[in-house]
């Protein structure tokens, strides 16, 4: 008899589970993925004004417009690009658009440009010429009518639409030479007056939810001696100019300030929370301590108007 090899039987010698195809596993069952929180739509602000809001006679009127949109074309990017970027520093979302004429009423923008914004929004900011009536001085007439006219448009299209007045800053130029209603008086009384002129136009129109302070905002930082009150005699050390060379628009100090009330009033935030150190305030020139403290003014405005 012939003996095998050992290497063939130890090959032969395969334990019998080794010859048995293991089982495949079972498939695992994965959960079907979960849709995430719906994300919430950019709320739509919609500003309507003239030079105040397009930031004219400084760096701020066409800084950063490709954030915004000028339902004009004309490139501006003012007040409205600031709001933009301060509410987005914060994780805010809002889609931003502006129509905007130098020198004009809320009756021209309700009279010739309507048709440009006659849609639903969310927000809408008014601001009225500096003076009220170009006409007439300090008369709110027109004012009141328009501001009326311009609620039942938007409401019109959306019942839940938030309007708000922007009450602007006194201008040295009619303050301290003859010829006006505020001429020799105190350079707070202007924007004063221009705040009672809103409040009034609140009061008429269903509707609008506030005024925002930025005059009263100003008076607030030339009374802490923040803000000088006379550009026609200089700027005093340690005092910021808030106007621009005209003596009659805003400087970026001036625009910057409107638009921290804006922000802080629109948004229910704290504008101490943007910081000094912010993006805007650097690219604008602002030094970072003057950016701390016109913050610093928004939010101590912004506590007082409430309480009013």
């Amino acid at each position: 008899m012939k003996l095998l090899p050992l290497a063939f039987l130890m090959i032969g010698a395969v334990p019998l589970q080794a010859q048995v195809t293991a089982p495949r596993p079972a498939p695992v069952e994965r959960p079907a993925p979960q849709p995430g929180p719906p994300r919430t739509a950019p709320r739509r602000i919609l500003f309507i004004g003239n030079s105040f809001t397009q930031g004219a006679f400084s760096p701020v009127r066409n800084w950063r417009a490709h954030t915004v949109t000028d339902l004009n074309g004309a490139g501006f990017g003012g007040v409205p690009a600031l709001f933009k970027h301060f509410t987005a520093a914060v994780g805010l979302s809002y889609d931003v658009s502006l129509e905007t004429a130098g020198g004009r009423s809320l009756g021209f923008h309700y009279d010739e440009r309507r048709q440009l914004f006659d849609r639903a929004w969310d927000v809408v900011v008014l601001q009225e010429y500096s003076t009220l009536d170009p006409d007439r001085p300090g008369d709110p007439t027109n004012y009141l009518r328009d501001v009326g006219r311009l609620a039942t448009l938007f409401r019109a299209r959306n019942p839940a639409v938030r309007l708000e007045l922007m009450a602007t800053w006194s201008r040295p130029d009619v303050v301290y030479r003859p010829g006006s209603p505020w001429s020799n008086t105190p350079i707070t009384r202007m924007a004063t007056d221009l705040r009672t002129a809103a409040d009034r136009a609140r009061a008429a129109t269903p509707g609008v939810a506030g005024v925002l302070p930025v005059g009263e905002a100003w008076n607030r930082a030339i009374t802490v001696r923040l803000a000088d009150p006379n550009p026609y005699d200089g700027i005093a050390a340690g005092q910021v100019n808030l106007w621009a060379w005209d003596h009659y628009h805003a400087s970026a100090l001036g625009y910057y300030l409107e638009a921290l009330i804006v922000f802080g009033q629109i948004t229910g935030r704290d504008p101490r929370m943007l910081g000094r150190d912010e993006a805007a305030a650097s690219e604008l020139g602002i030094d970072p301590a003057v950016a701390g403290a016109l913050q610093q003014i928004a939010w101590e405005e912004l506590q007082a108007s409430g309480r009013r």
